[in-house]
């Protein structure tokens, strides 16, 4: 663009002495020594421009690249808030969930305790009770405490602990001996014994029991009983006797049946 006006001027120049005519010859040099002065000036402030061109573009290629770096490192750098941001945001989120777990295992913790507390509380309870109740002389006429004692010599018999049944079960009639567990105290004495191979007890037992609660409801029971002590004591005769009674007393009850399979086989 420089070069264009100075152009321009050096062409004003060579048409200024087709102009001349119109002026004197002094005036003529005078202008044409302006013009020629100042398209100096002009030429050297293009020659300095033109020097000072490819160090300011060199510059200017400089600062681009310099811009250029800056905004690269800019971009890095919002890179790693968004990353860090976005870190921050995950590390919010484990710590809320965290806290919600630790809430959650301290109100799952405290309903343990206060549960475990209640049934301490109840079992404490319960020992008291129990303790109370070991002080309270028991009533000899609570059925609950008699039944109690019948269930205790009883689950001695069925734990195969036959010689405490048979002293548990004569306790209980010594102590409760108008109790209507009696009889079945008798007839459990009686199965203790021969369970023991102490037949002769036994048969004394079931024979004492049917003498003097004849129509008990295990009477059929008993006299088969009474019949297979018999048979181990070897007294075949006296066990005859006593199966035919059976047959013929409860004819339809399940120990009759055995009774006659008995009856009928061989000697």
């Amino acid at each position: 663009m420089l070069k264009r006006r100075v152009l321009l001027l050096l062409a004003l120049c060579v048409a200024a002495p087709a102009q001349a005519g119109l002026f004197s010859d002094d005036e003529a040099r005078k202008q044409i020594q302006q013009l020629e002065t100042r398209a100096q000036q002009l030429e050297t402030r293009v020659l300095k421009l033109e020097e000072r061109a490819p160090k300011l573009e060199g510059d200017a290629d400089r600062q681009n690249k310099s811009l250029m770096d800056l905004q690269g490192q800019i971009e890095t750098l919002n890179r790693e808030i968004r990353n860090l941001r976005g870190q921050n945001e995950e590390l919010a989120r484990g710590l809320q969930d965290a806290e919600k777990r630790e809430k959650d295992f301290y109100v799952d913790l405290d309903t343990r305790l206060r549960h475990f507390e209640s049934k301490e509380e109840a079992m404490a309870a319960a020992a008291n009770a129990n303790l109370s109740a070991a002080n309270t002389p028991a009533d000899p006429f609570d059925p609950t405490v008699e039944n109690r004692a019948f269930e205790l010599a009883y689950g001695l018999f069925k734990d195969g602990k036959f010689a405490d049944a048979v002293a548990a079960f004569q306790g209980f009639i010594n102590k409760y001996p108008e109790s209507v567990h009696v009889p079945n105290a008798n007839y459990w004495i009686g199965s203790a014994q021969f369970a023991l191979h102490d037949y002769q007890s036994a048969l004394g037992t079931y024979q004492g029991l049917i003498n003097v609660f004849p129509s008990i409801p295990r009477a059929a029971d008993v006299l088969f009983s009474i019949a297979e002590c018999q048979r181990e004591l070897k007294q075949s005769a006296a066990a005859q006797k006593t199966l035919k009674q059976l047959a013929a007393k409860y004819p339809g009850s399940e120990a009759a049946a055995k009774a006659k399979e008995l009856i009928a086989a061989p000697r």
